[in-house]
């Protein structure tokens, strides 16, 4: 049992700068879990899974933070987080029969669109009020959410916080709150298949995921202080680097 605690401890740090990463961002810290399992030296089917069992713990922090303050609009979480859900529990099973190169290839496709398409803040037009946005585009951008954690082991912040604000025209703010909830319920759908198939390791996703919860809830409690430029340039940043992370890791195993 000693062993075993020794080899884990080390990853309580890392949680929590995924769990950071997660309250700011909404975000599941999956960007974070997936590259240091590789390192590692678990496979991509592992890594993915196992990331994706973190980011419940994750996001349930930060989520519960948004929940306790009460900014979270009803309709808006509801539509969002069923499109994550369905979503999720759709394509959690069709990962599982792909190349771990092509996994990774298209995890680095996604950063590297992400990092053309944020904008800075001082880019984008004042939001209008979350009430007035349609509940059926709050839908689909769920559903992204949902494709990316079932498919990639990434609860999909990255991808759901611009399409709100670039698309939806969601306060940052608010999308980043959104983005929370959506990736908890999409990674939480699909937790117990990657459980159940063994996909997931559940001891490493449990000190991730709780040392990442305890930090998330407390960055999400403090997301106001955070000026609107640095969190998007922040985005911008982690988005180049993975890019540039899993297009290199794609690489290596596809000539190997």
């Amino acid at each position: 049992m000693e062993p075993v605690l020794r080899s884990l401890l080390p990853l309580v740090p890392l949680g929590g700068l995924a769990g950071l990463l997660s309250g700011l961002l909404g975000i599941g810290g999956g960007l974070v879990f997936s590259p240091l399992l590789l390192w590692l030296g678990h496979g991509p089917h592992q890594a993915l899974a196992t990331s994706s069992l973190a980011i419940t713990l994750t996001t349930l922090g930060g989520t519960w933070s948004h929940l306790r303050t009460r900014q979270l609009p009803l309709a808006p979480a509801l539509a969002i987080g069923l499109g994550a859900g369905v979503a999720s529990a759709l394509f959690s099973q069709l990962g599982r029969g792909w190349n771990g190169a092509l996994l990774l290839a298209l995890q680095a496709a996604m950063y590297a669109v992400l990092t053309v398409v944020i904008r800075p803040a001082e880019a984008i037009p004042e939001a209008a009020s979350a009430n007035q946005q349609p509940l059926a585009g709050l839908a689909v951008v769920g559903l992204v959410a949902g494709l990316s954690s079932g498919l990639l082991g990434v609860g999909g912040g990255l991808v759901m916080v611009p399409l709100m604000v670039s698309l939806l025209r969601l306060p940052l703010r608010l999308a980043i709150r959104l983005s929370t909830l959506a990736v908890l319920v999409s990674a939480a759908v699909a937790a117990p298949t990657f459980v159940a198939d063994g996909r997931g390791l559940v001891p490493i996703a449990l000190v991730l995921g709780s040392a990442a919860a305890v930090t998330a809830r407390w960055s999400a409690a403090r997301l106001n202080r955070v000026p609107d430029a640095f969190l998007v340039w922040l985005l911008r940043g982690l988005t180049a680097f993975l890019a540039c992370d899993s297009g290199w890791r794609a690489f290596g195993l596809w000539i190997s």
